[in-house]
């Protein structure tokens, strides 16, 4: 080893001795008759000290030093005498009595600190630079930490990891694959795997009762902060089980990773219906940190003669509560917000409740102070608060409510990133109709089992199916979802039918999968958790490519290796491909 110490462990106890670290310059302070230099790696900072009338050679040359040079030194730990109470090692330091360049470095792209001067775009092209920051590196390590403490309570769990292939075969339904063409196998191609969801049923088949993975998933669809090209999953499955007992194996595995990996031991899990949180929260994914549940106001804002209710196919409303000294620019810019055209409302109708009792609304031309009492007694307000209320078509209006209820919690401080609210999203429907297809997608996908008591309603009507499924919600993002699977043929081969295939389509496409279920499949459920975005919860952000070692843009671009990009023409022939003029971007 070249380093007897790390530059983050040595403490007041080490003083007197003769140590060797290694590390990149932070920083240096060149005081006069002292020079100083924060020496980093990745486990902290040790401050170096070159003193000009003891050793006037060794601290001119350190003065020479650029940030980010890679160094060796050798010298004696000694206390400090302005000691830096917010560093660690902030009580000593090194008289450095021997340094080795081990490599010059040019002057970075932007500062290697905490606030940094580099935007993001710049960072992602340098980001083995950006890494260095301790931000960043505490970000991988948390990942790395939740890694260790996933596989920790599988294992004690006896779930069993199995790695599954990354070139699969392609399937149409769900997100785009991304296609990889075979050179062996002119005209044909392999897909990367949007989930390992076939295998993992084909090894409940094989009797692997109890199978995990942390897998990389691939899907060609547009971005988000909080989605990828390629990201990874905490992928799992079991045999012989019911829905009661996936959730509370997999609450144990949130509850293990929030008490070894933030310190909490007092989670607790909701259960709430697909209905119930579209009725409530107006989002499958409701954020449950905060109240304002939507109440309902058809029957006593309707019949008044105010035309925009009256109309409408659902009036609905939230209390904000203490809200009424809202001012009428507040409740301007509440409006100007909903009629965004990324929430879509017409407008919005206020009503607020005086420290007295009386009422003033939007629509006082409208309504009394009766029929106003009526809408604060269905919405259970006091003195103080304020009502915000939407109006039209339902669903619409349920969607618009939701993000107006999140924009409030924001408002009001009620969205804090230290507490958290988990919950179980159950009980979905099972398809969703397509207008402009003309036909059935499977809500997750075509391999979810209906609810036992709605399987006769796939002949009759299979819009009302509800699926056996569940999503796991926490602070309202949705951290990974799964459900009881489809064990038998006839029902799954119904299930095609259901969705427009052609039995030849299905037998083309899972023919491998109809084919095992002849073979005694055993029940089995599983879930699988979007393991970037539960780094990105606990870590307080809302990016997962915080947490990403190289991630993409959000043009789908690694801006650092300069991918996509074009490829010879020759390796195109060789897969077969047409020569075509390429371009880089």
């Amino acid at each position: 080893m070249l380093r007897t110490h790390t530059c983050g462990e040595l403490r007041i106890e080490d003083i007197g001795k003769e140590v060797i670290l290694c590390g990149w310059v932070q920083k240096s302070r060149d005081l006069g008759g002292m020079t100083f230099i924060d020496l980093r790696d990745r486990y902290g900072l040790t401050q170096l000290a070159f003193n000009m009338e003891t050793n006037p050679g060794l601290c001119k040359e350190a003065r020479g030093l650029g940030r980010e040079y890679v160094l060796q030194v050798t010298g004696a730990v000694t206390e400090r005498s302005s000691k830096n109470p917010k560093m660690p090692t902030g009580d000593i330091e090194i008289i450095v009595s021997e340094i080795t360049i081990l490599n010059k470095a040019q002057t970075p792209p932007f500062t290697i600190e905490e606030h940094t001067d580099g935007g993001d775009e710049l960072r992602m092209k340098y980001r083995y630079l950006d890494i260095r920051r301790e931000q960043v590196r505490n970000n991988l390590e948390l990942r790395h930490r939740m890694a260790i403490e996933t596989r920790n309570y599988l294992n004690g769990m006896q779930f069993l990891e199995v790695e599954t292939p990354v070139l699969i075969k392609s399937t149409p339904e769900g997100a785009r694959d991304f296609l990889v063409p075979s050179r062996v196998h002119p005209g044909q191609f392999y897909a990367l795997p949007q989930s390992p969801q076939t295998f993992k049923q084909l090894l409940m088949v094989a009797g692997i009762d109890r199978y995990f993975q942390i897998v990389k998933c691939f899907r060609d669809e547009d971005l988000r902060a909080d989605r990828q090209p390629e990201f990874t999953q905490i992928d799992c499955e079991m045999s012989f089980v019911t829905r009661d007992d996936v959730l509370e194996t997999f609450e144990g595995l949130a509850r293990h990773l929030f008490k070894t990996v933030k310190g909490i031991d007092d989670i607790q899990f909701e259960r709430v219906s697909y209905s119930d949180a579209m009725t409530y929260y107006g989002s499958d994914k409701p954020d449950t940190r905060f109240g304002m549940r939507f109440v309902e106001l058809n029957d006593v804002a309707k019949g008044s003669g105010f035309p925009v209710f009256d109309s409408a196919e659902l009036v609905v409303g939230i209390r904000a509560e203490g809200c009424a000294s809202y001012t009428r620019k507040q409740i301007d810019e509440l409006t100007d917000w909903v009629r965004r055209p990324q929430i879509g409302a017409k407008g919005l109708v206020y009503a607020r409740i005086n420290d007295d009792g009386s009422i003033k609304s939007s629509v006082d031309k409208f309504y009394d102070q009766q029929q106003l009492q009526q809408w604060c007694d269905a919405m259970k307000a006091s003195p103080g608060d304020l009502l915000l209320i939407l109006a039209g078509d339902t669903n619409a209006t349920r969607k618009a409510l939701g993000e107006l209820r999140l924009e409030m919690g924001n408002r009001l401080g009620l969205r804090r990133s230290d507490v958290f609210s988990c919950l179980w999203v159950v009980d979905f429907p099972l398809l969703e109709w397509d207008e402009e297809s003309r036909r059935f997608y499977a809500m997750h996908h075509p391999f979810t089992s209906p609810l036992s008591e709605d399987l006769s309603l796939l002949d009759t009507d299979p819009g009302s199916v509800r699926a056996n499924a569940y999503d796991l919600v926490i602070n309202g993002v949705e951290i990974g979802g799964g459900s009881i699977r489809i064990f038998d043929r006839q029902l799954q081969e119904k299930m095609f039918h259901v969705l427009g295939f052609t039995p030849e389509e299905a037998t083309n496409q899972f023919g491998f999968l109809l084919d095992a279920f002849q073979y005694g499949a055993p029940p089995h459920g599983g879930v699988a958790f979007g393991f970037d975005r539960w780094c990105a919860l606990f870590g307080g952000s809302d990016s997962i490519r915080d947490y990403i070692a190289f991630p993409k843009n959000n043009a789908a671009r690694d801006v650092m290796i300069d991918s996509p990009s074009a490829v010879d023409n020759q390796q195109l022939a060789d897969l077969g491909l047409a020569l075509h003029k390429q371009h880089h971007p």
